[in-house]
């Protein structure tokens, strides 16, 4: 999509295309979402907040990670960890690795020493590596 940076970790980079999304497209940290909520079995996070509802429309993915997070601290649970990859070709993400961990460190209120984002390419292979977009996965280990 047209644009000038795209949203991961809750951190702005420039790049020659935005992310086409219902929300902000924060692929990193709907992937975490994702893992918290699935690591108590809540479903995912089009359950959650669904992209037929105007409420979510451009919605700041760092507000959806802190809702998220709550519901894992509702039931008494805490984050240990997280690991994340980030899977794009382009852009490099090398220089905003430590913005982007501090950035969900910040909205989870953990060290930043238990948020972790590696980057990868795919070389060239798939949808992200004709950087038709970006792929994140994460893993959570969460504590009761």
């Amino acid at each position: 999509e047209e644009g000038n940076f795209v949203t991961l970790a809750g951190v702005q980079i420039p790049h020659t295309h935005g992310l086409k999304a219902h929300s902000d497209g924060d692929v990193v940290l709907h992937a975490l979402c994702d893992a918290l909520l699935g690591a108590l079995a809540l479903g995912d996070i089009g359950q959650h907040f669904p992209d037929t509802d105007p409420e979510f429309k451009g919605a700041d993915s760092r507000v959806l990670l802190k809702h998220v997070y709550q519901l894992i601290l509702d039931r008494g649970y805490h984050l240990n960890n997280a690991d994340i990859t980030v899977a794009c070709e382009r852009p490099k993400l090398a220089k905003y690795n430590l913005e982007m961990r501090q950035s969900i460190a910040d909205v989870l209120n953990v060290d930043l020493n238990q948020i972790s984002i590696k980057a990868t390419t795919t070389e060239k292979l798939g949808f992200t590596g004709r950087q038709e977009g970006i792929l994140a996965t994460a893993t959570v280990l969460i504590s009761h």
